[in-house]
């Protein structure tokens, strides 16, 4: 049984179809890729599955049961964690005391304790501060937790959100193109760190415009343009699709 299914999803706007009978799934301890032009669909069939949208038919199942009705708050303490598109830092807040935010998805004070530190919760925040840490160590920025986070570079504050995301302790990352925005050596340092989390046993779902870094990443590809799968495989098989490659405007797919 895969822990994410998708099922024949439709979505749309204004009577006109987002979605189109979308179906996906994605097995323990492997990294899933959606790819597109713009304008496939990548991002409402994100939104469905991290539960800020509503889909208009179809069903997304998550560790053998549906979630569909599920908000995105009750998904993360289901265990689905979500990075969004673009840097989303707390400003005004360390890197150690934005990753601790993560935490509300898998702790009774979480968000309340990390921010404003009840008494109540001192116990639970010194446990938070705990993971927290560790979750800086894994992504390899410890060295930057007191320092404020919107000072970091763009690439370290996606790493942030990584790490923030992993304090709720997913079995699901779902990752909205990841990429973006980012230089080329920072995308490398961004691969490496989510093939090490994969290695660690974390399923990912990663919807990204930047073909060449999902074909290297990705154990499989789902693509799509105009709202529907034309194809779905292995990078290799991906690469040579002859409707991926004319979906990308008649050039070759990158290796």
């Amino acid at each position: 049984m895969s822990l994410l299914e998708v099922d024949a999803l439709e979505a749309g706007y204004d009577d006109a179809l987002v979605l189109r009978g979308v179906s996906l799934t994605a097995d323990a301890h492997e990294i899933v890729a959606v790819i597109g032009p713009n304008g496939a669909g990548k991002s409402t069939l994100f939104g469905l599955i991290g539960g800020q949208l509503r889909a208009d038919a179809g069903t997304v199942g998550y560790d053998g049961a549906p979630i569909d009705r599920l908000p995105p708050h009750h998904r993360a303490k289901a265990g689905i964690a979500v990075v969004f598109q673009g840097a989303r830092v707390f400003a005004g807040m360390t890197v150690l005391e934005n990753v601790m935010v993560g935490a509300h998805a898998s702790t009774r004070a979480g968000f309340v304790s990390a921010v404003t530190r009840l008494g109540r919760h001192r116990a639970e925040e010194r446990e938070i501060a705990r993971s927290a840490t560790d979750c800086l160590a894994r992504t390899g920025l410890l060295d930057w937790a007191d320092r404020p986070a919107e000072a970091l570079p763009l690439g370290q504050q996606r790493v942030v959100q990584v790490a923030r995301a992993l304090c709720g302790r997913p079995r699901l990352l779902l990752l909205d193109e990841p990429a973006s925005g980012l230089r080329a050596a920072e995308r490398a340092r961004l691969a490496s760190l989510l093939s090490d989390l994969k290695a660690e046993g974390l399923t990912m779902l990663l919807v990204e415009h930047d073909v060449a870094f999902v074909t290297r990443l990705a154990d499989r590809i789902t693509v799509l343009d105009l709202g529907q799968v034309i194809a779905e495989g292995t990078p290799a098989e991906i690469r040579a699709d002859e409707k991926v490659v004319a979906a990308y405007l008649g050039t070759e797919v990158p290796a």
